[in-house]
Order: structure tokens, then C-alpha cells, then sequence
């Protein structure tokens, strides 16, 4: 038996369901991202329609950031998007898995329509996947040519990429030639698994910042916030009618057509000047 390449036992490392079993496995086998059991280590979001690298920059800079995360890899995926590839350390659930990516979209991509926005593994079918699992499906591996999409004059590949040379793969994410097994294998030994209290602490982190997003003020609630009557020092119901007119009137924080219609209705009780 042929020992493993590099990128092979790299990949093994970060993303295989088992890597003890994937070792002693085919090829193919030890790519499985999902168990039989519907257990994963790997975590994968993808944006497309059109791939577009900052978005997923500011996600892959918020888990370091704020989350405590080691970098998740970044991936072209060959077709039409960027990924982030995140490792664990140990197999969870695969809905526990999507629930936590799910969530942290969002917290990071809330202004991004949820339709651009691939997250695996999942249940049912996705596009660029396969199935892993029974009802499970997950991401292709990487890299791979994209046969499905091959080019008139030319191939696509999906690959790993460093953080510096994503922004070159806007609008185009592949490789029109096979990456360097080498260099995709040094790629992915720069990055760690994320452990089980690491990993526990980033979902905390989610939970806050849901619970932060489910209170805060909606646009409603702010409107009328602003439409509120200027603070005058006093309640409302304490003030007789002249006084509360002539405090907005003089309110210089009132809005002027408001001011006006406080002079307006003022103007016939205001004795005649001598």
C-alpha cells in the first residue's frame, strides 16, 4: 500500500469524518466528509451569484476576531463561488454543524440575500455537492476539476487559496490549470482544527450575538422614537396647552415645520401688539 501524499494525509488532517478509518481507506472513502452516523468535522460556506471575496473576508476575519477561531481555509470552488472551510477537532452532528453556520451568517452576511449563501453540510439536495450520507449531502473535495463546467477553451479547478490572492478570483473562482499538490498541501499545514472549547466559546458567542439581534430596536420602534415630542423638561400631561405650544415652538431641536404649526396655532390667543 502506497503511503498517503501530502495533501492527501493534509486533507485527512483537517476534513476527513474519521481520519483513523480514512487512513486504511480508498482514496475515494477517506474524502467522506460525512459518517454513517451524519457526523461531520468540516464546515463549509460558500458565496456565489456573483463570488465575491470581501464578504467572506470580513466572515473569515470576524471568527478570528471575535469568535476566537483558528483561520477556517479559503477555497475557489472550480464552478461559481468562494468557500471558507472550517476544520473541528472532533465530529458533530451534521444539524448542529449547519445550525452554527446558519448563524453565523446572520451575524456576518445579513445584508446579503440567504439565496447567494451555500451552507454544507446540509439536508437535501445543493448544487456541487454530493452525498455523503443517507438525506445528507456535503462539499465537493478540493481541488478537483469541475468536468461539468469545463471551458471551450480551456478546464476549471477548484482549489485552496491564500488570503492574499483571493481578491484576484472575484467574479472568477477557479483555476484554468491544476494547482500544485505541494502548494495546496503546504496551504492546508498552516491551518489547525478547531477544538471542543473553542468551539463551545464560538457558539456562545453566536448565541450572544442572536440574543443581541432579537433585541434590538426594530425600524418601527425607532421611528417612532423620533417622531416623539421634544423633550421639554416635563411630562406632557403636566403642561397646560399654551405652555406645551410655546416650548415646542421655542424647542431650536424641533423640527421647523413643527415649530411652525405650534406658532400657528399660538398666533390667535397672542394679544395684538399696541
Amino acid at each position: 500500500m502506497h503511503a498517503p501524499s501530502r495533501l492527501h494525509a493534509a486533507w485527512q488532517g483537517l476534513y476527513a469524518a474519521d481520519p483513523a478509518a480514512a487512513a486504511d481507506a480508498p482514496s475515494s472513502a477517506s474524502h467522506a466528509l460525512l459518517d454513517a452516523h451524519g457526523r461531520t468535522r468540516a464546515l463549509v460556506m460558500g458565496l456565489a451569484r456573483p463570488a465575491e471575496w470581501a464578504p467572506l473576508a470580513a466572515v473569515w476575519q470576524a471568527v478570528q476576531a471575535e469568535a476566537g477561531l483558528p483561520a477556517p481555509a479559503i477555497a475557489v470552488s472550480g464552478t461559481n463561488s468562494f468557500q471558507l472551510w472550517f476544520s473541528l477537532a472532533e465530529a458533530i452532528p451534521a444539524e448542529e454543524a449547519h445550525a452554527f453556520l446558519d448563524a453565523l451568517r446572520r451575524q456576518c452576511l445579513s445584508d446579503v440575500a440567504p439565496a447567494r449563501v451555500t451552507l454544507l453540510p446540509s439536508m437535501g439536495a445543493a448544487p456541487a455537492t454530493h452525498v455523503d450520507a443517507p438525506g445528507m449531502r456535503h462539499a465537493s473535495p478540493i481541488p478537483a476539476r469541475q468536468k461539468d463546467v469545463l471551458q471551450q477553451d480551456g478546464e476549471q479547478w477548484s482549489a485552496f487559496v491564500a488570503p492574499d490572492l483571493a481578491p484576484m478570483f472575484d467574479g472568477t473562482p477557479w483555476l484554468d490549470l491544476p494547482p500544485n499538490p505541494e502548494g495546496q498541501a503546504e496551504l492546508l499545514s498552516r491551518l489547525r482544527s478547531i477544538e471542543p472549547a473553542e468551539w463551545r466559546a464560538a457558539q456562545a458567542w453566536l448565541q450572544q450575538a442572536d440574543l443581541a439581534l432579537q433585541t434590538a430596536p426594530q425600524p418601527a420602534t425607532l421611528a417612532a422614537q423620533h417622531a416623539a415630542p421634544p423633550d421639554t423638561g416635563a411630562a406632557v400631561s403636566d403642561l397646560d396647552p399654551h405652555t406645551f405650544l410655546r416650548q415646542v415652538m421655542n424647542d431650536a431641536t424641533a423640527p421647523l415645520a413643527l415649530r411652525i404649526e405650534a406658532a400657528k396655532a399660538l398666533l390667535p390667543h397672542v394679544p395684538p401688539l399696541a
